[in-house]
């Protein structure tokens, strides 16, 4: 497994990988989201196959924000997702930020909180839908 911070990644290949992982993919989203990213991460399979991806969203100082960590259906509960977050968490450090927020549904809380490390907080949320 390769992992790699702020590694070619196609909107093709992004689609592909959100409808792997059980998502609803948006055309033309990581072309358009990419400019504004303080980084991500990919994981791709010896033969290159991307399975796996968390993007790192920032406020252009010491705020991160880690979205979209998404790992093929075929390749989940392998720790993959875990080493994505690892790595963003590494380079938004090196980057200078103070801060990774995250957020997540309330049966995610195991993974974000237990394998990644991070701490429960009060925050806001406005739905705006």
């Amino acid at each position: 497994m390769q992992y790699q911070w702020r590694g070619d990644a196609s909107d093709a290949e992004l689609f592909a990988l959100t409808e792997a992982h059980g998502g609803r993919p948006e055309s033309g989203w990581w072309d358009k989201c990419r400019p504004h990213c303080l980084g991500w991460v990919t994981a791709r399979l010896p033969a290159g196959d991307l399975i796996g991806f968390v993007n790192v969203a920032w406020d252009g100082a010491d705020h991160a924000f880690v979205l979209n960590t998404k790992v093929a259906s075929a390749y989940q509960r392998r720790g993959i997702a875990t080493e994505l977050v690892a790595v963003a968490v590494r380079n938004a450090r090196t980057a200078g930020c103070e801060w990774l927020h995250v957020d997540f549904r309330e049966e995610l809380s195991p993974f974000y909180f237990g394998a990644c490390g991070f701490r429960p907080t009060t925050a806001g949320l406005i739905y705006l839908y």
